[in-house]
């Protein structure tokens, strides 16, 4: 197989071709792996080599499964497979071996994918671009120097530079709608409550973490969706399973749905124009294929969000350091951190509890405000993000931030750092990149982006979709008309591959 004939399938595709006895699985391994060495180089998207293991596996005992035999990159950062590290993009947890897998990587391996490896991703998730001091950048194929998002910035380069049809990311912010818009993919962040996060964690910043994957086409989202979702044992919550199996969805008609659309931020202060483009042109394809659109959005207080996340996301990274402590039989040291994450770890061991109650009070408030909305909706339509792909090292923190925060970092007190301000700081500008994918992990509800738009510098603009909580039946019915209408799959990046960035590290045998 050659590689043209490779990346002109998506995962449903190739894995039909292994069950006819077509392509056998190690051509599939070795096709996509002869990719990854070429354009790594360049993308930097995997960072952990896991193919030796994958080709063992399939050796003598063809694979099963939905996606049987089809290569797949995880997300280095939640989701544990065993005798692997997880790294979190992080110097401190970059080689603590695993004992088990967690609940979905059980489910992942089940459908059959050979998994090549691990994807670059900032370090703890923190961040909506993947630029880790421990793995260096990961670069958009679309544009070398452009960003790919984050935190699933190096699964979405992975499938945008034609290394693997799927590959695994998890959403607590947008980190699945992010890179999906910067990269030119779908990317679909399923209800609250729908994958299992556990049984490691059971609700990672406090359940507005949801897993899936990045695909070019929707019906591979689906499919994974089927085989991965359902409560797990001992969840005490459960979310209804859908009425029918999710890979039906994209072939069905959607109906007539009532289609509300936005272009204002609800967290930030502006919008490029490109992005507001993509949704005027989306909401003009939209009543072309029937659909009733108005412009109208959910009210959010977004200055008291913004505060109010980054206090959830402080009192997380101490709680994380704080299990690394026990894990490790001591305190984690500032060298083996980012100046973010410390100064956050820092600050966390100052946050009384009531200030952390009144701030899960304050996102789910906005989150259940943003849920009424859809009584009278059944569709949210905005941009994914405020600007197209932003130039590496153009997010913040800036390099002098980045000095700040070393120095708040030095004082070593939680208490001097919180009096110095850190979290209103950084709340001002926290999510002027990111201005509505967040909301929706607190209201829990279903999103994706849509590829539909790429600017006049050929860079991918996503659409940002929203529905009902439980509903991911009619977002998929809804992508599949647009992808229908609007076809995207063929649209791939020119990948030149020089000599430069960080390889990956192959596991030990």
């Amino acid at each position: 197989m050659t590689h043209d004939e490779y990346v002109s399938q998506d995962g449903t595709a190739l894995a039909g071709l292994l069950r006819s006895g077509e392509v056998t699985a190690l051509e599939l391994i070795d096709v996509a792996i002869k990719r990854l060495e070429l354009v790594n180089p360049l993308v930097n998207a995997v960072v952990y080599r896991m193919d030796d293991e994958a080709r063992a596996a399939v050796v003598g005992s063809p694979p099963t499964g939905v996606f049987a035999g089809v290569p797949f990159v995880a997300k280095d950062l939640q989701s544990n497979y065993a005798g692997h590290p997880t790294s979190r993009g992080s110097r401190l947890a970059a080689n603590h071996l695993q004992d088990t897998d967690t609940e979905l990587v059980r489910r992942l391996r089940a459908t059959g994918v050979s998994v090549l490896g691990k994807s670059n991703s900032p370090e703890f998730g923190l961040l909506p671009y993947t630029e880790p001091e421990l793995w260096g950048p990961c670069r958009n194929p679309w544009s070398p120097d452009r960003t790919p998002g984050g935190s699933s910035g190096g699964s979405a380069a992975s499938v945008a530079a034609g290394i693997v049809p799927i590959a695994g990311g998890g959403d607590g912010a947008g980190a699945i709608r992010i890179p999906a818009s910067c990269c030119g993919l779908f990317g679909l962040k399923p209800s609250r409550g729908r994958v299992p996060p556990g049984p490691v964690r059971g609700e990672p910043w406090q359940g507005a973490v949801v897993e899936h994957v990045l695909t070019r086409s929707v019906r591979d989202s689906a499919a994974m969706l089927d085989a991965t979702h359902g409560p797990e044992p001992g969840a005490p919550c459960r979310i209804a399973p859908p009425a029918r199996p999710f890979s039906r969805e994209p072939g069905e008609d959607p109906g007539r749905l009532r289609i509300a659309w936005t272009t204002e931020p609800m967290l930030g202060s502006a919008v490029h124009a490109d992005c507001a483009d993509a949704v005027v042109e989306a909401v003009t394809l939209l009543e072309g294929l029937g659909h009733e659109v108005a412009e109208r959005s959910p009210r959010v207080d977004g200055p008291s969000f913004a505060r109010a996340y980054l206090c959830m996301m402080a009192g997380e990274v101490g709680a994380d350091l704080e299990e690394w402590r026990r894990a490790l039989g001591r305190k984690p040291r500032r060298g083996e951190l980012e100046p973010l994450t410390w100064a956050l770890g820092l600050v966390s061991g100052a946050i009384s509890a009531r200030e952390l109650t009144d701030s899960l009070r304050t996102l789910e408030t906005c989150g259940w405000a943003v849920g009424r909305f859809f009584t009278d909706w059944d569709i949210l339509v905005t941009p994914t993000l405020a600007e197209p792909p932003p130039r590496l090292g153009a997010l913040p923190p800036s390099r002098m931030e980045r000095l700040q925060l070393r120095l708040l970092g030095m004082i070593g007190s939680g208490r001097l750092v919180k009096l110095a301000g850190l979290i209103d700081r950084m709340a001002e500008g926290a999510f002027d990149f990111t201005p509505w994918t967040p909301v929706f992990n607190f209201s829990g509800q279903p999103a994706m982006s849509v590829p539909l738009y790429w600017n006049a510098e050929g860079l991918p603009v996503g659409v940002h979709f929203a529905a009902r909580v439980g509903d991911e039946a009619t977002l998929l019915r809804l992508a599949g008309q647009l992808e229908r209408a609007r076809p995207w799959f063929k649209r791939l990046p020119h990948v030149e591959a020089p000599s430069m960035g960080r390889g990956a590290t192959r596991a030990e045998p």
